[in-house]
């Protein structure tokens, strides 16, 4: 992949995505969007990416939206000459927000994301965030969910993942105010795991990711992220118990469920190697599912 604003490595089945303008502290583009699009699918799809760290370049995360247009950056939406792809899409006949495009990327994503926050996050900056799985705090990070004082609303489908990460009080005064505020009170607030030291954060995450990669199975670890996230809107505990008495079944007929039990008995590392394909996992549907109202622009 060629990528300009966007760097993506993979070692020892960790993928590391870094936002990369850091003369503008990573402030988000379309382009940025586009290129978060691609690794995001392109870690899905390789079996030798286990985890996924996201973090910034430079001393901040993502400062949001880039304001280069002036007054007009958040009117000149529709007249964007865009990259090919979901971001020329349109939701409801009006086009899709690149923040939304971007966080529901991350949603889809069959491996679990750690956010590494260094610095600001704030607008999309923190917003992107929401639907990865862990996010750990620089004690320099600050966030901010600003839309209110730019005239607009929070976008990238926080109003679904926020007050679900944090409660709908903590959201509301977040957004409500506009302010923004540092890790401890991200820490307080829920919205973070944890706070450590500028210099302790990669390191942090980079155990954390290993921890996952070194210990579970990419396919029970897949199946499990698709679950928790999907049974936050379904209307009874009836339903994750059908779909985990399928997927319990399914897994445990597997080679990874014999594995882990043999390196269990036998006091050794497991080696799990079962594929996660392109389709369900164990039943398991792929989710988010994109609904009828999303088409190509036009």
């Amino acid at each position: 992949m060629e990528l300009t604003e966007v760097r993506y490595e993979v070692a020892d089945r960790v993928a590391t995505v870094q936002l990369d303008r850091p003369d503008r502290l990573n402030a988000f583009t379309p382009t940025m969007a586009d290129e978060l699009v691609r690794v995001v699918a392109a870690a899905d799809a390789d079996d030798g990416v286990r985890v996924v760290v996201v973090t910034g370049a430079g001393r901040g995360f993502c400062a949001g939206a880039d304001l280069g247009g002036g007054p007009a950056t958040f009117a000149d939406r529709g007249a964007r000459i865009l990259p090919e792809g979901p971001l020329r899409e349109e939701i409801a006949g009006f086009p899709r927000d690149a923040g939304g495009v971007v966080a529901l990327a991350f949603a889809a994503l069959r491996k679990p994301v750690i956010a590494a926050v260094n610095g600001p996050a704030v607008g999309v900056g923190a917003t992107m965030t929401l639907p990865m799985d862990v996010r750990i705090a620089a004690a320099s990070a600050r966030f901010g969910f600003v839309f209110g004082r730019v005239g607009i609303v929070p976008e990238a489908a926080s109003s679904w993942f926020l007050p679900r990460v944090v409660g709908i009080s903590q959201a509301m005064e977040w957004v409500a105010t506009g302010r923004v505020f540092d890790a401890e009170e991200a820490l307080r607030g829920g919205l973070v795991s944890r706070v450590v030291a500028d210099e302790d954060l990669l390191p942090t995450a980079s155990a954390l990711a290993r921890e996952i990669a070194e210990n579970t199975s990419g396919l029970a670890v897949g199946a499990a992220r698709q679950l928790l996230w999907s049974m936050l809107g379904a209307p009874s505990p009836w339903d994750a118990h059908r779909a985990e008495s399928r997927a319990v079944v399914e897994l445990g007929a597997g080679p990874d469920s014999a594995e882990g039990v043999a390196a269990f008995l036998e006091k050794r590392a497991p080696r799990f190697a079962a594929p996660l394909g392109e389709g369900s996992i164990a039943g398991v549907p792929r989710w988010p599912a994109p609904p009828p109202d999303v088409r190509p622009a036009g």
